[in-house]
């Protein structure tokens, strides 16, 4: 009796150990995301099954290029649940990413995904930094058709380091990522952080930070 007792509790830790280390899966074929609807799934209400049509998982437009002229020299045109409804339960989104001749996407981390990023037109570098204490700098240069993985949760950036223009498709491991742009984030929050905490963290001075969050 003892061994079986034994035998059972091994066996609901190892199944509750393998749950709580995979996402979890919906239980019908799809959640099409509906405005109207009572109940929420992943904060998106359903559309009935029978309600769904095929234009509820299509998007059409990464074909043609963005404008690339701001302050950056980037463009993203992100594809999550926000446009495509069919999305919704299913733990997957893209972007579009075009850059002009030294254009940067800039430092930034998304919270709840690994993105995969493959270059279609052009050359860039590419990098992430791990977390404390080590900050070590993972950096590559990619050409056409290269790929590169960025692991959820760390910041990293991209950078056209080619004369002409540069295009690259993104995809994530969640139907909605929540990017966070670091300086956006830290010099452009609302209400402003304290300029004392920034100039003690950056090690400069607060004439510096005030030229700095102006660009925000």
């Amino acid at each position: 009796m003892t061994a079986q007792v034994e035998y059972i509790q091994g066996l609901l830790v190892a199944t509750y150990s393998v749950s709580i280390a995979s996402d979890s899966s919906p239980l019908q074929d799809f959640c099409v995301a509906y405005s109207d609807g009572p109940v929420l799934v992943n904060g998106q209400a359903c559309k009935g099954p029978k309600l769904a049509q095929a234009n509820d998982f299509f998007f059409s437009g990464f074909h043609s290029p963005r404008d690339r002229s701001n302050s950056i020299g980037s463009k993203v045109t992100p594809v999550s649940v926000a446009k495509v409804s069919g999305l919704n339960t299913l733990g997957i989104s893209m972007a579009r990413i075009d850059y002009a001749s030294s254009g940067i996407n800039p430092p930034h981390t998304y919270p709840r995904a690994t993105e995969i990023l493959a270059v279609i037109e052009g050359h860039l570098e590419v990098g992430f930094v791990t977390s404390n204490p080590e900050n070590k700098l993972f950096t590559k240069v990619l050409k056409e058709e290269d790929v590169f993985y960025f692991p959820e949760g760390l910041v990293y950036f991209q950078r056209n380091n080619g004369d002409s223009n540069a295009v690259a498709i993104a995809a994530f491991s969640s139907q909605n990522p929540s990017v966070i742009t670091v300086g956006n984030a830290l010099f452009g929050s609302n209400p402003a952080i304290h300029n004392d905490l920034f100039a003690k963290s950056f090690q400069v001075d607060n004439k510096t930070i005030d030229l700095i969050r102006a660009k925000f």
